[in-house]
């Protein structure tokens, strides 16, 4: 029996319908007009309603009815400490690649939550397998039209999925795309590429079955993102997984590029895009900003370093001055993957009459990677690169090295820690604006 707590209140917008009635952080709704809201999804479509009659269990512990009256689709200014009021849905799978196996024992707990989760995939694009759903859950993907979903196919062959998910309910994917289609609903989907058992003839079958289903109006695979399997010092020695080299990388994009020219040609889109890391990996150019489309994919770094730049590039236009008042000496931290793609923006930034950033990219000592992405590195890998260097100012660190919404490290270390380790400051930035405004403000 699924048990659901009350939504807790985070955040009360100001000047929000929530804000005039009075609703404060950590008050909690239990229910609306009668029905307890088990995620942010129930409780975005009960909100929609014009008339709604809550209960609300305070921070002391007291419960009130409040009944709103509004206009129809009006939000009512709230944020919740979390999407799902009920448990998260973990996966059922054993996929020798997945990255929360191939961490160290003894972290945070919430580091080893495997999330094959449908409603976060609708709300926030995580990828999910669709190996654990219940009829019922079928059911409301069907009737709330959660749509598109996010979905980790990796292989279309049954056999071949099966091997890689270790379930055998992975074989029934071409199923579930069909069920899809039948009901004009929408996924994006992911194909991990793992050397020696979903590549070559197999990765093409994959390929080939997923853009059969991008067809008609609402086409039911909107896109395909190829991503190389990453690996970690820590995976399981049994898991029998090659890591991608430099010519594998290359064998890829030849493959997938020859795809997409033809499905291009067929489509008017590409369909299917290589993560940068293959390019990265390769050693070789990213593709023009053009070939992106609208960055389907975005999320799954695919074309992530070409809307960066292009998105510096406008933000330096308005926002970069010729010089600063104040002399400037700031250190830069970024994966070693994409330290020539970002040359272009170093030099603009030392461009600045009065600023000097010095960029250092690194590799994951932590994770035993030779070339690294920065979203997996470490505190442990700044404190070992970094320690006793002239660090300027302090560090410009990308946020998307932390934990979404907090200062934590995937190691489970603190951004104080670190900033105490290496003895200066660091600064979180979040875009190009972030950067921009830390380097020159």
């Amino acid at each position: 029996m699924i048990t659901i707590s009350p939504a807790k209140i985070s955040k009360v917008l100001p000047e929000s319908i929530a804000a005039e009635i009075g609703f404060d952080v950590g008050d909690a709704i239990v229910a609306i007009n009668g029905i307890k809201p088990r995620d942010l999804i129930d409780y975005q479509f009960l909100c929609a309603d014009e008339v709604l009659k809550l209960e609300i269990l305070d921070a002391g512990g007291k419960t009130h009815h409040i009944e709103i009256e509004k206009d129809y689709d009006d939000d009512l200014g709230l944020e919740f400490q979390t999407a799902l009021f009920d448990s998260l849905i973990q996966c059922n799978n054993r996929c020798p690649f997945c990255f929360i196996d191939q961490q160290p024992p003894g972290k945070r707990s919430s580091l080893y939550l495997k999330d094959d989760d449908y409603r976060l995939s609708f709300l926030y694009g995580s990828y999910l397998t669709l190996t654990n759903l219940s009829d019922k859950e079928w059911q409301r993907i069907e009737q709330m039209r959660l749509s598109p979903l996010y979905v980790s196919v990796h292989a279309t062959e049954p056999e071949v999925r099966t091997r890689l998910l270790k379930n055998n309910r992975a074989g029934k994917i071409i199923e579930q795309l069909k069920w899809f289609q039948k009901r004009r609903l929408q996924i994006h989907a992911q194909v991990v590429v793992c050397p020696g058992i979903n590549d070559g003839e197999h990765l093409e079958k994959t390929l080939r079955d997923l853009i059969s289903f991008h067809t008609g109006e609402i086409p039911t695979v909107a896109s395909v993102a190829v991503v190389p399997v990453g690996l970690t010092r820590f995976r399981p020695q049994e898991d029998e997984l090659i890591p991608v080299t430099p010519g594998k990388a290359r064998e890829v994009i030849t493959q997938v590029k020859s795809l997409s020219q033809e499905f291009g040609q067929k489509y008017r889109s590409s369909v299917a895009w290589l993560a940068d890391e293959w390019f990265l990996i390769a050693g070789e150019e990213l593709p023009s900003e053009v070939e992106y489309e609208d960055y389907p994919q975005i999320d799954n770094g695919v074309g992530s370093i070409r809307l960066f730049i292009k998105q510096f590039t406008y933000a330096a236009q308005e926002l970069l001055p010729p010089k600063i008042a104040e002399p400037r000496k700031l250190t830069w931290v970024v994966g070693n993957a994409v330290e020539q793609a970002f040359q272009p923006i170093l030099q603009q930034l030392n461009a600045v009459e009065g600023l000097e950033v010095n960029m250092h990219a690194l590799c994951s000592d932590y994770w035993g990677q030779n070339i690294s992405v920065t979203g997996l590195l470490t505190g442990h890998d700044l404190i070992f690169h970094l320690k006793g260097q002239d660090l300027g100012e302090g560090i410009l660190l990308p946020i998307v090295i932390l934990k979404h919404g907090e200062l934590i490290f995937l190691d489970d270390m603190t951004v104080e820690e670190v900033s105490l380790q290496l003895n200066t400051k660091l600064f979180p930035v979040g875009g190009v604006e972030d950067l921009i405004n830390s380097c020159c403000q």
